[in-house]
């Protein structure tokens, strides 16, 4: 193995390799592989795979390392000093993706896996030992006795590897992989082809050799050196076509392809020319993939033609450069970068995956332009049962939530990432399994609008938190038109409203009471619609004051009013709200210095009702400057259940320390106990409410 990376880079660390063969054989020790042989013989055929590719000497250490940390005591750390970061980095990433149980029931699942496995490998080599990986425990398959088993190996392989080594142009990979997999999958298919194609060949002799040197000459003599390769198609290549042209293996006319290996491109299409001036196309069967491109950078000309021999042959045409990229796909760009000879032209996410061949004079910056650049705006992650879901990068919790369910995002009310507890705020990062925790108590919190990143989720928060906006504004509009009722000087009439809403232009009731909560229809103006000259005829007049209090019970802070951030008010302060056009009532306590700042509002008198239960105070709280001051402040807030929101240091003074103190307390009454407990300390120096 040393000799044949010695071949193509004799630069390369022969001792790195060596260390690595050392180290797999003894981490492996004794373990065996389902045919009988030692473990470590896997590695060392995944890194004589890769060694066709030209790969540097780092790969090939992975190759041999790749399963030490996933089946051996070894551990990232030990890899990491014995191998360098690289190295380990590298394997590690292996590692992530055999992790990773592939969910094939359907196609969506299978898709997703494929961009999953891309955006993890953000080094391309990771994902080139892995299909490496694959490709070897595919030749060895046959040796798994479990039935059940080798049939989910096979269809994973046919599901996820061989499209994605088709993804990135491996197609030599792609077609030993397909072909084991069919084996599997349909043994008598494959037996019924396989001694078709036998028979085939028996029967023309060395016909594929004969048109193959017939068309080399033919080019030769026509000023075209070309090499000339000819061999019969693949078996699930042919049974494919079968399938999906609905034919029988006699009815298949192209069983055959040939493809010729040219200078140049402009050697391409003249030979293009050649042929078709020798035998008859078949129409229909002409693609040029060098002027149109594959997505994933196959270039060639593709032609079928009625041979001399009476029957269909596929001819493909292509530069040594395009039959590089076709053969090894992006490990081309790694391999053959040779900034004299480059290809034509590159496709555009090759271009934008590894800009290899314009920009890298180093090694390290080689090492930087092969990050995967595809998918790097999106994060794959896994629900608790192993779907996979997908998401933009930055999201939370929240957003996952809602990419499962909008129900299950409707009730969040926490997380597991990793099996541990997280914030909702938690951004997630590329295979993490969440777990949401739910309860159907649960509503959307409009503050989840800070963080949530998808559209779904700010969709369906959105949607609810206007619902809910409207329903309390409803109901504080009907606390606000009950109490503006008992001021009129009558009983209303059974047709009173109804004569309201057509004097102030207003839909239905409903819409009326959102109207009143928002202080677009005023308490005069009310009054008069309902009972004509109540407020002394004029609808600009001040209404007569407020007879009783108006509760907030039931409504939520934030939505229909909010508590002011000036005084904290919180359940058994004497309050206030100032009521201004199209803004929630902003609730202050009665002794609040702002208050003079609403004379352009409407005061209205609150309540906070029975039972009400939690709000928000402030707190200035002097310490002492002494070991454990701040402790015993801390203690006295979890002796009386009350939960620290903030803590801010505003002041250093000497011996004394200053801090600004935000507690969710449950009423006044436990405020003042919180207050008197500060005061009683030693540790404190002071302690007041703002």
């Amino acid at each position: 193995m040393v000799e044949r990376v010695k071949s193509y880079d004799p630069e390369a660390d022969e001792a790195l390799i060596n260390r690595a063969y050392v180290f797999s054989m003894q981490a492996h020790g004794t373990q065996k592989r389902a045919s009988g042989d030692p473990y470590y013989s896997h590695p060392i055929e995944v890194a004589g795979i890769l060694t066709d590719l030209h790969l540097d000497d780092e790969t090939i250490a992975t190759a041999i390392l790749h399963d030490t940390i996933e089946d051996t005591v070894a551990t990232h750390e030990e890899i990491e000093a014995k191998f360098g970061s690289n190295v380990a980095r590298l394997v590690d990433g292996v590692t992530k993706l055999s992790k990773i149980e592939a969910q094939t029931e359907n196609q969506r699942a299978a898709e997703n896996l494929r961009k999953f496995l891309l955006a993890m490998s953000d080094d391309i080599r990771v994902l080139l030992v892995k299909l490496a990986d694959r490709l070897h425990n595919m030749r060895t398959l046959h040796f798994i006795k479990d039935e059940a088993k080798r049939r989910r190996i096979a269809k994973e392989t046919m599901d996820i590897y061989a499209p994605l080594a088709e993804r990135i142009g491996m197609y030599e990979f792609m077609n030993e992989m397909q072909t084991l997999a069919f084996r599997q999958l349909e043994p008598e298919a494959y037996e019924s082809i396989t001694k078709r194609l036998q028979q085939l060949h028996e029967g023309g002799g060395d016909r594929i050799a004969r048109i193959a040197s017939g068309l080399k000459l033919l080019l030769s003599r026509n000023g075209i050196e070309a090499e000339v390769q000819g061999r019969e198609k693949h078996v699930y290549s042919i049974w494919r076509k079968m399938a999906e042209r609905h034919i029988s293996f006699e009815q298949l006319s192209d069983v055959m392809a040939f493809r010729a290996i040219v200078p140049s491109t402009q050697d391409c299409y003249k030979a293009l020319g050649v042929i078709h001036g020798r035998w008859p196309m078949v129409p229909g069967r002409f693609k040029d993939y060098i002027s149109t491109p594959k997505r994933n950078g196959y270039r060639s000309l593709h032609t079928s033609v009625i041979h001399a021999e009476n029957m269909r042959v596929e001819i493909q045409l292509r530069s040594r450069d395009m039959h590089a990229q076709a053969e090894f796909g992006l490990a081309a760009h790694w391999a053959y970068k040779q900034a004299h000879d480059k290809p034509d032209t590159q496709v555009r996410w090759i271009r934008d995956l590894i800009e290899i061949l314009d920009t890298a004079d180093s090694p390290e910056e080689l090492l930087e332009h092969t990050r995967m650049a595809m998918y790097q705006d999106r994060i794959f992650a896994f629900t608790p049962k192993g779907e996979l879901i997908q998401l933009p990068k930055g999201s939370t919790p929240v957003d996952f939530a809602y990419a499962v369910h909008t129900d299950l995002g409707d009730q969040t009310v926490g997380a597991k990432v990793n099996g541990r507890v997280v914030p909702l705020r938690t951004p997630i990062e590329n295979g993490d399994q969440v777990q949401i925790l739910k309860s159907k108590a649960q509503e959307p919190q409009p503050q989840w609008l800070n963080f949530a990143v998808t559209g779904k989720a700010r969709a369906a928060i959105r949607r609810y938190v206007r619902h809910k906006e409207r329903d309390e504004m409803i109901a504080l509009g009907r606390k606000l038109y009950d109490e503006i009722v008992a001021r009129l000087p009558a009983q209303l009439g059974t047709d009173a409203m109804k004569s309201a809403l057509q004097r102030l232009k207003i839909a239905d009731e409903a819409s009326l009471m959102v109207a009143v909560a928002r202080g677009t229809v005023s308490d005069a103006a009310l009054m008069e619609a309902l009972m004509p000259g109540s407020a002394g005829g004029d609808v600009d007049a001040k209404a007569p004051a407020q007879r009783q209090a108006i509760s907030i019970k039931g409504l939520t802070p934030g939505v229909a009013f909010d508590l002011a951030a000036c005084c904290h008010p919180v359940p058994g302060d004497r309050i206030v709200g100032l009521r201004r056009p199209d803004e929630a009532i902003q609730v202050h306590t009665i002794d609040c210095p702002r208050l003079a700042d609403g004379v352009d509002a409407d005061w209205v008198d609150l309540a906070w009702g029975d039972k009400s239960d939690g709000g928000t105070a402030r707190l200035h709280v002097i310490v002492k400057n002494e070991p454990g001051s701040l402790a015993v402040m801390s203690g006295i807030f979890g002796t009386h259940k009350a939960n620290i929101l903030n803590l801010k240091l505003e002041n250093r003074d000497g011996a004394f320390h200053t801090f600004q103190v935000d507690l969710e307390v449950h009423d006044l009454h436990h405020l003042m106990r919180i207050l008197a407990a500060l005061r009683a300390a030693d540790a404190v120096a002071s302690a007041e409410r703002v």
